[in-house]
């Protein structure tokens, strides 16, 4: 009997982070290109960018070390 070979959970977990977190970072940097009519708050500390890149590198991290693994 043959079993096919999987990726595990965690290589997609990483790619759906990396894709998410690229938005939110695009996001973030249109955004500074063309600021919305209403600021908010703390609109001047851009957490879009900051989470767009922290999401964006764990998720790389995680696609990364898992892209060779299989189970």
């Amino acid at each position: 009997m043959s079993y096919k070979k999987m990726k595990p959970i965690w290589f997609f977990v990483g790619l759906i982070l990396m894709v998410i977190g690229a938005i939110i970072f695009f996001n973030g940097i249109y955004l500074i290109i063309h600021p919305p009519a209403v600021a908010t708050v703390l609109a001047n500390t851009h957490p879009d960018i900051w989470w767009g890149a922290i999401m964006l590198l764990f998720g790389g991290f995680m696609f990364l070390k898992t892209r060779n693994q299989t189970v």
